[in-house]
């Protein structure tokens, strides 16, 4: 069994997808899948602390993999486990094979997560046709991922105890202003620089929900 998640850096709250590689080798089919503790995860900090679960991931499902096939699972393990300071980790998944009463864990991967500073923010409400409108908040974040300056946004409820959503926009220039505005939907309008003659300009709405992305490249 092997781990591998897709980034070396997160965002506080950024989705942590990893992929999951399960390998059969044994010449024999394995019956997999049975229960919920048949794929658990644990993740740990630098200093040895582990990191305590929230709730398991669902991973139910049972299936039959034969002999020299691999089958792969991706999930996003970030609202099952309390990532919220920012520090290395490292993650493993642990596999049971009920069919031999044995357990075997993968190889220790590491990764980040990275606090981010705020350059915008605005609360608004969430449209709705009557009542006391649902007040959210987007905030962009810039953060050095590996060198690179990047942008985020990050999408809370009033209070920022509920996060619905944390999208990495793309590389951000130094001396770049993002501009951001509200429509009357409440959609988050953004334009910022991505390059000496490039331009990225986002359209997001209230569920974090990219409806339109465009890249523009000026020349002479």
């Amino acid at each position: 069994v092997e781990v591998v998640p897709d980034q070396e850096q997160y965002l506080r709250d950024e989705s942590l997808t990893v992929e999951v590689r399960i390998t059969n080798r044994s010449g024999q089919d394995l019956r997999l899948g049975q229960g919920q503790d048949w794929l658990t995860f644990s993740i740990e900090r630098q200093d040895g602390r582990l990191v305590p679960p929230i709730e398991p991931p669902p991973v139910e499902g049972e299936f039959t993999l034969e002999s020299s096939m691999v089958v792969k699972r991706r999930l996003d393990l970030m609202p099952f486990f309390r990532l919220g300071e920012p520090g290395r980790y490292m993650i493993a998944a642990q596999l049971k094979i009920t069919q031999w009463n044995q357990e075997t864990s993968s190889k220790s991967k590491t990764f980040d997560i990275i606090r981010g500073t705020p350059i915008w923010e605005q609360q608004f409400g969430v449209p709705a046709t009557e009542g006391v409108p649902e007040i959210r908040r987007y905030e962009l974040l810039q953060a050095n991922n590996f060198k690179r300056l990047m942008l985020y946004l990050r999408l809370t409820d009033a209070s920022e105890l509920k996060v619905f959503r944390v999208l990495a926009l793309g590389q951000l220039v130094s001396f770049s202003r993002p501009e951001a505005q509200l429509d009357k939907q409440s959609n988050l309008h953004l334009l910022f620089q991505t390059g000496a003659r490039a331009f990225a300009y986002y359209v997001i709405n209230p569920a974090g929900e990219t409806l339109l992305r465009q890249v523009h490249e000026y020349g002479d």
